[in-house]
């Protein structure tokens, strides 16, 4: 590096080696500011876990509740899953991460804003259903069928909305770890489900929760 002055004001002429040192750190700090899609969907997963956990303040005393027994499989199913999709690094560590694609970040960010509206989808249902919500299977005290709002789409719109964001996240891992996440993840959410409804039906009716039933799909809109 040197220095030379022309007409008294001083100027600084960098060596081609400072000039590539300079040119390297600013290639890091670029890359350590900017986001990739997945990065930006952990974000997203730790905001809505963080504020969903708050929001279980708000809830009303359960007078019943499902035996953690019954409850176990879909405890199971729901761990794997979760484990299968969030641990890549530990699986290809294991050598067990099989991937099938590898997603631009184009696609990436769409798949993110899907993940976004899953979320969106999730709290529609969580503010619209109040102190009812529980994150176990349990009935409140005076207890009813709620079938307004989310509700008169889907069912049970909560685990819509996580499956939405877990399929978002399959697709952009392009894993089969990540799709066989998926899969456990809707099989244990749909072993709650079911578990839900008939702790429901058995409090609140079989009779009216059938007739929601017959209007209203499950987990799918449209498809019963």
């Amino acid at each position: 590096m040197a220095s030379v002055s022309f007409g008294g004001v001083g100027k600084t002429l960098l060596s081609p080696s400072s000039r590539k040192c300079q040119l390297s750190a600013g290639r890091r700090i670029s890359n350590a500011v900017e986001m990739r899609p997945l990065e930006a969907i952990g974000i997203l997963a730790a905001v809505w876990a963080i504020s969903w956990w708050l929001a279980a303040l708000w809830t009303r005393r359960a007078t019943a509740r499902a035996g953690l027994l019954a409850q176990l499989p879909y405890f199971i199913a729901t761990f794997l899953g979760f484990a299968l999709m969030f641990n890549e690094r530990v699986w290809t560590a294991a050598g067990l991460h099989y991937r099938l694609w590898v997603t631009p970040d184009a696609i990436g960010w769409w798949l993110f804003g899907v993940a976004a509206i899953g979320v969106l989808f999730m709290w529609w249902a969580r503010i619209h259903l109040g102190v009812l919500w529980s994150g176990s299977v349990t009935r409140k005290d005076d207890h009813k069928i709620v079938d307004t709002g989310p509700y008169r789409i889907v069912r049970h719109p909560i685990y819509t909305g996580l499956l939405i964001g877990a399929l978002a996240v399959a697709l952009l891992l392009g894993t089969v770890n990540g799709f066989a996440g998926f899969a456990l993840l809707w099989i244990g959410f749909f072993i709650k489900a079911r578990l839900e409804e008939r702790f429901l039906r058995q409090g609140l009716g079989a009779e009216p929760y059938d007739a929601y039933a017959a209007r209203v799909p499950m987990l799918v809109p449209f498809w019963r």
